[in-house]
């Protein structure tokens, strides 16, 4: 939690290993009410006291209350005086805490759409609901059995007899669905009406975030100089805007051509900020350092710590080239921070590393400036309109740090890149010329560790197959394929064979996310 948090009246999510806790955030952060998500084993007494919220929500989670060692939130959470609101597992852990009973399966399961009729009491939070009955989303096998003193049930569903509940005196809910998820249509509803009983202010705004922003960039600056990581995505560049309008001259922006860019575009990211930005520019070629280094490998986690390992020993150059260097600005967001952090003990585990977190070496005796690290990728791009970035810069598909090299799934060569290069640049192209980029919230192609057999004119082929990503989302934390039409396909399928020298296979990869994960390493 940083000091832009406590400008804010804050909501706190204590997880308890939901796939879905993320959303439950970006409901939220939707309604201007600024919240985080911390891990249940990672908030104490002392935590909340600090923290201080205005409300907490108790997300879902895959464990059963009734077992031994089940998580479960500080008791201080239901002491606070604050609304608290339990969802799926955090309805049950509150019910067990507070009193009441959970019993393990005994054909109440319920899975997927359920519709919940009401009561016949009615209360504020359920204002705009049961108009007819309410279709939400259900994933529990346990229920509760027994209400907790206090309670009364306020909606039903056919299997689960406490659907709603709520303690009016002490401000407490629960609900055995999924408000957060798009399945729950009137879900955002729900949500409106808690923050409104918690006497939430709706300040959450990229106005303010700005003028704070800037503020605490000065403050924690002063005279310093500071370098910052840009690679032309609409985070770093947001950031190093964000950066230079609050210190001026004091920011130098180094933008690392690793060897791992997509077509032309380290000439077109060095030319765009020239061109609309008066700022000092470092290109610093460095494909020949990264690719060395990068030979014979294929794990992609190694991949990955050698590009952040890297990135370090080529900004420390830099930082000594112009005087010294006290910080180093990077563009990190909220899901880069919850991908990357894994809780001994937690619910959570490692998705994958993301090479800018994780803090610095000793040795480059810099601090770091992250000035997005509490914001979704939606919201880094309403702070960019809110600095006036050209909708060239924001409109950008996210493209990862590691660039390439992570849309090359085993060993990295040069001619596999260049091939990737191509591939991409025409799929990228397609998809202009058909006027879907701006539906799409990222695309490219991956190169796949395999060749296959095929037949070009009379001869046989012997050539590397690609795979097509194409997904639509809010934020990166969840995402769906994009649904060509089979013509679509099919025509970029055969322009890519037809123009680009060793590709003979193309495939579409329609996986969502979760299970997939968005990039291909």
């Amino acid at each position: 939690m940083t000091e832009i948090a406590h400008e804010h009246d804050r909501l706190l999510i204590i997880d308890f290993g939901s796939q879905v806790t993320q959303l439950i955030a970006r409901r939220l952060r939707e309604l201007n009410v600024y919240c985080e998500i911390h891990p249940f084993n990672l908030v104490d007494d002392a935590f909340l006291d600090s923290f201080a919220p205005k409300a907490v929500i108790l997300s879902g989670g895959p464990a059963s209350v009734p077992d031994e060692g089940s998580p479960r939130p500080p008791m201080k959470v239901f002491e606070l005086g604050v609304p608290v609101l339990g969802i799926c597992y955090g309805q049950q852990v509150m019910m067990q805490m507070l009193g009441g009973k959970v019993l393990r399966g005994q054909g109440t399961a319920e899975f997927g759409r359920a519709y919940v009729t009401p009561a016949e009491a009615r209360i504020d939070l359920l204002n705009g609901w049961f108009l007819d009955r309410e279709q939400v989303w259900m994933s529990h096998g346990d229920h509760v059995s027994e209400l907790a003193p206090g309670f009364t049930v306020y909606g039903t569903s056919p299997n689960a007899p406490y659907a709603i509940t709520a303690d009016l005196d002490r401000r407490f809910y629960a609900v055995q669905f999924h408000p957060e998820v798009h399945h729950t249509p009137n879900g955002r509803t729900l949500f409106e009406n808690f923050i409104r009983d918690a006497g939430f202010t709706g300040d959450w705004t990229m106005g303010a975030y700005r003028e704070e922003a800037i503020r605490l960039i000065r403050e924690q600056v002063g005279d310093g100089k500071v370098i910052c990581a840009l690679s032309g995505g609409v985070d770093s560049s947001v950031a190093a805007i964000l950066i230079h309008e609050a210190i001026g001259e004091q920011l130098t922006c180094v933008f690392v051509d690793h060897g791992l860019m997509r077509k032309n575009e380290a000439e077109e990211v060095v030319g765009m900020f020239r061109e609309h930005y008066n700022l000092p520019l470092i290109h610093a070629d460095e494909a020949d350092l990264f690719l060395g280094r990068l030979e014979g490998v294929s794990d992609p986690e190694t991949k990955r710590k050698i590009i952040g390992g890297l990135f370090i020993d080529v900004f420390e150059k830099h930082a000594q080239e112009i005087g010294g260097a006290d910080f180093l600005a990077q563009g990190t967001l909220y899901p880069d921070v919850i991908e990357s952090v894994s809780f001994s003990g937690g619910p959570s585990v490692t998705i994958k590393s993301h090479h800018n977190v994780g803090g610095l070496p000793e040795r480059m005796n810099m601090q770091l400036v992250e000035p997005l690290r509490e914001l979704f990728k939606d919201e880094v791009r309403a702070l960019g309109r809110e600095l006036g970035l050209p909708d060239s810069f924001i409109g950008r598909h996210p493209f990862p740090g590691p660039g390439l090299a992570i849309r090359c799934p085993g060993e990295i060569t040069r001619a596999k890149l260049d091939i990737l290069r191509e591939a991409d640049a025409v799929y990228i192209d397609q998809i202009r010329r058909h006027g879907l980029y701006d539906e799409i919230w990222q695309a490219f192609v991956a190169i796949l560790p395999v060749r296959t057999v095929g037949v070009m004119g009379d001869g046989r082929t012997y050539d590397y197959a690609c795979a097509l990503r194409a997904v639509t989302s809010v934020d990166g934390m969840t995402a769906d394929y994009y649904p060509f039409s089979h013509d679509f396909l099919g025509e970029t399928a055969t322009r890519i064979i037809n123009e680009v020298p060793g590709i003979n296979r193309v495939t579409y990869d329609i996986t969502s996310k979760p299970p997939g994960t968005i990039e291909w390493e």
